[in-house]
């Protein structure tokens, strides 16, 4: 998960987070904590969240560096979208106090070591076609800045390669098709449509309606692929 280092948004950006929220989320199976001896403890999970987040309500980008550390996954690695989906966190590089609570309450895990141990089942969902679903639409807000109703092109770049790279035989072309587009970013009709095509469109185009209701940015996709054979 790419960690951007920007300025927090101020009281009025958290309206943002009800669009993140209204997703329609997968419900999420019921995990048990590891062993009997000790149960989940909120005032324990709160703790572990102060320890990164010092008195304040949120930590940042260089605690989450830190926090990765520690949980053994790499800041760009795709777990932490998921978990970061899980927290339902608005703000890319940044966990709030409340989502930090409400999440890890749902994965029961108060501890570094909880949720290490929780690391193949987050990885799991990727697998399971609703979440998955979920989690990439997600994507598209946690991910632009929030004075922008767009994804810029970087980031749009970056989050479809952690998403759709291993699951989308076309994305290397797709990317190069974004490279050398027009496209300064991607708006989310745009966003949530890239998703549908990869998942429908054979990987030769031969399935692809022109007459169908796909954002032109496909439309000029597939006639740049199919035409660069004459070019080359």
């Amino acid at each position: 998960m790419p960690v951007k280092k920007r300025k927090l948004p101020d009281s009025d950006d958290q309206k943002h987070k009800c669009k993140i929220a209204s997703f329609a989320r997968p419900q999420i199976r019921s995990v048990k904590p590891i062993g009997t001896e000790t149960l989940f403890s909120s005032k324990r999970c709160l703790a572990w969240f102060h320890s990164y987040a010092g008195p304040d309500k949120v930590f940042g980008p260089e605690a989450m560096e830190k926090f990765c550390e520690d949980i053994g996954v790499e800041p760009e690695n795709i777990i932490m979208l998921v978990l970061a989906w899980h927290l339902e966190a608005a703000n890319m590089g940044y966990f709030t106090k409340d989502e930090w609570l409400q999440g890890m309450t749902i994965l029961q895990c108060d501890c570094t070591e909880r949720l290490r141990s929780k690391l193949d089942f987050l990885r799991s969902e990727l697998n399971d076609p609703v979440a998955f679903r979920s989690i990439y639409r997600y994507a598209f807000d946690f991910s632009r800045d929030k004075n922008q109703r767009s994804l810029d092109m970087d980031t749009a770049k970056s989050m479809l390669a952690l998403l759709l790279e291993q699951r989308w035989p076309l994305f290397p072309i797709f990317q190069q098709f974004l490279e050398q587009s027009k496209y300064k970013g991607l708006n989310k009709d745009q966003w949530y449509n890239v998703l549908e095509f990869s998942k429908t469109i054979n990987t030769d185009l031969s399935n692809y309606d022109e007459d169908g209701a796909w954002p032109v940015l496909l439309d000029e996709f597939v006639e740049w692929q199919k035409t660069r054979p004459a070019l080359s």
